[in-house]
């Protein structure tokens, strides 16, 4: 299993949520391409790299985007957050990204997201997002009557790079994975399952990687020191 480093764009700033809310902004670095390169450094061999303005609807950074993936050889880069056109996908392909999140259109629009897959085969990410165990979308703002499983499983035949499931109720709380849930998503998803939300510890990793979880994306846990990233690295680099 590989663990993949968040860095979350905000008004500039690279930020963590606690529970997906705005209102709850616990961490605030000012130079997230500095934040980025540090990951590197210490060994990471990924990066998970999401607008959240773009995702709500309320700005950009995508020159910070650029910036990231423009530095040159280092991580592979993964990039989301308000990613609704087939241009915005060439765009950031163009870049440099390795892989792009589809979120709220991919979820919402079944067509386009097959479309997309078939032009853009094992580099795309669906986003199905969960509060409890019901779909998130636009920015975790939106909640829909879906059950997540109903949703992974409209994706069935797509030729997907991931599946990525962040647990909403559980983001940045440090109190655990939603394993249940995770065990659930794996069991039933067609492409690798990528896992976030309330990552706390290596036994947390130790636990999604025994469920069958490809890559894990965590967030509060390396920036608040309760995961130390060497001894990340060294367990979960493949």
């Amino acid at each position: 299993m590989i663990a993949i480093p968040a860095v979350d764009l905000r008004d500039g700033a690279c930020v963590q949520l606690v529970g997906g809310s705005y209102a709850d902004e616990r961490i605030r670095l000012p130079d997230p391409a500095s934040v980025a390169q540090r990951w590197a450094e210490l060994g990471f061999a990924h990066l998970h790299v999401v607008d959240l303005d773009a995702a709500t609807g309320c700005g950009s950074n995508a020159p910070i985007v650029r910036r990231i993936l423009r530095r040159g050889a280092g991580p592979e880069v993964q990039i989301g957050g308000g990613i609704t056109s087939e241009g915005c996908i060439r765009a950031l392909v163009r870049d440099g990204a390795a892989r792009i999140i589809v979120g709220t259109r991919a979820i919402e629009d079944p067509a386009w997201i097959a479309e997309m897959a078939a032009r853009f085969p094992n580099r795309l990410i669906v986003a199905a997002d969960a509060r409890g165990e019901q779909v998130v979308t636009r920015g975790w703002n939106r909640v829909l009557p879906a059950h997540v499983l109903e949703s992974i499983e409209a994706l069935h035949g797509l030729p997907l790079a991931g599946i990525l499931v962040t647990a909403v109720h559980r983001e940045g709380r440090l109190q655990g994975p939603d394993l249940p849930l995770m065990a659930s998503v794996v069991n039933r998803a067609p492409a690798p399952v990528y896992a976030a939300g309330g990552i706390a510890s290596l036994a947390d990793l130790r636990a999604l990687a025994a469920i069958g979880v490809t890559a894990t994306v965590i967030g509060m846990a390396l920036y608040t020191g309760a995961l130390d990233p060497r001894a990340v690295v060294t367990e979960f680099s493949q």
